[in-house]
Parts: structure tokens; sequence; C-alpha cells
């Protein structure tokens, strides 16, 4: 039984992919090829590149990613996502979806025909920089004959490229709609309005996964909390486990 993993977006909430595949291994489940979106590619391609979930979920404690996001000083974003690169150089040296030990799909957002495009060739860093460049906050990412910007815009839960892949696939998705909203400010209200455009894309792509882990607790978090790394990754590690029963996956 080959067991595909969908990893949705949702920034800093997306930690908790970590801690579902962490509980997952422990129960045999293992998957044969894995897409992402967003926080769920760049888990998606370290898990894929052999790192354990402890080991991903270090890298993130001792990472200060906002710290190396420099202005971008341009008309289209604030911050230059490639500021990232090397960054992400230093754990994915050999840059290439070949290295990978599991096959991956990364979910990016084209501009210029406003289509998905799925990557799953050739080099791998950019087209994960593309997934997690969240419009007006990054400067777009150029690749190829491409612009592309957060593959959560139009597909924030990517089934599609490991459907004919695997015969049972679990999507973990990380990016709810908390219903207690309070119009703080603009910004609020800008990721707010992304988010409910970006679940608007999901729902049918939640009913094509055989099993959704969703765990509730992401709610009460913002996207941008890096800071809270370590209790993300719990959430999504508990839920799993205790839940796992009911699962019914097959091995």
């Amino acid at each position: 039984m080959k067991i595909g993993l969908a990893l949705s977006g949702g920034g800093a909430r997306g930690i908790a992919h970590i801690g579902i595949i962490k509980a997952l291994e422990e129960h045999g489940i293992r998957p044969s090829a894995i897409s992402g979106t967003s926080a769920g590619a760049v888990v998606g391609a370290m898990y894929s590149y052999g790192y354990t979930p402890d080991e991903i979920l270090q890298i993130i404690l001792k990472t200060s990613f906002i710290k190396r996001m420099r202005p971008a000083l341009a008309k289209t974003g604030l911050l230059k996502i490639e500021n990232l690169r090397d960054t992400f150089l230093k754990y994915l040296p050999e840059n290439n979806f070949s290295a990978l030990k599991i096959p991956l799909s990364v979910a990016a957002t084209e501009l210029k025909r406003g289509k998905t495009t799925f990557f799953s060739e050739g080099e791998l860093i950019t087209p994960v920089l593309a997934s997690c460049c969240v419009p007006v906050l990054f400067n777009p990412v150029k690749f190829g004959d491409g612009l592309y910007v957060d593959g959560g815009i139009l597909d924030n839960l990517p089934v599609e490229p490991i459907m004919d892949k695997t015969d049972f696939i679990i999507g973990s998705h990380t990016n709810p709609i908390d219903d207690d909203f309070d119009v703080k400010n603009v910004k609020v209200l800008i990721e707010r309005s992304l988010l409910m455009a970006i679940n608007g894309n999901t729902q049918k792509r939640k009913e094509m996964c055989n099993l959704l882990i969703e765990p509730p607790g992401l709610k009460k978090y913002a996207g941008s909390e890096l800071n809270k790394a370590r209790e993300l990754f719990d959430i999504g590690y508990q839920f799993t486990k205790e839940n796992f029963d009911r699962f019914s996956i097959p091995k």
C-alpha cells in the first residue's frame, strides 16, 4: 500500500505538520510520495531529504528566519524571500529534487498565466521559496520564464500531483479559520482576508483525501508565530497520536 501525504500551507502553523509526521512514523506510517504548498513545501522538502521530524524542529528552533529577510526596496513586495536561499542551502546542499529520498511535488502560483505549477524535478530550493512567497509581503520569485508567488493562492492542499502515485492519501491541513475574529488593525484584516480566500480553494481537495488530519488546536495561532514552534509541533503530534486508532490507515 503506497501512502501519499499532502501538506497544506499555514505559515508557522505548518510546523504542526512535523508533529503529525512524527506520530505517523511511530505507528509505522511512512509516505511513498509527498506534496506540499508553502510551509508544507518546506516541511516536505526537509523530510524528503532525510531529516527526522525532531531534526526539522530543531532546525526551525535555531534558525532566525525573520532576521534573514531584508527589505526588498521594490514596488512589488516588502521583503526578498530569496534572502533565505543560503539558509536552505545549508540544510539542502544538493539543491535538486533528485537528491530527495521520497518523491516530492511543490505547488507554486504562476502570476502571468494565473495557474498552479507543480515542481518535481530540477532545482529544489527556488520552487520551495516560490511556494512560500506570500503576495505583497514578498517580492515574486522569478524562475525560468515564470513569475511565482505562494502556492496556497490557488492550491493550498496539493492532492492532485500524488493521486496517480499512491493508493491512499493523507491530507495534513494546518490552516484553519478562527471563528472568534476581531478586526484589530489593517495587517490582521489583510491576513484574515487572505486566509479566507485560500481556504475557499481547499475544501474540494480535502474531500479528495482518504484521510484528513486537521488539529483543532491551531486556530488560536497566527501564521507569523514562529516563536511558538514547539507548541505547534506538540499540537500536531498529540492530536495525531491520540486519534490514530480512529484514522483507519491501511498498512
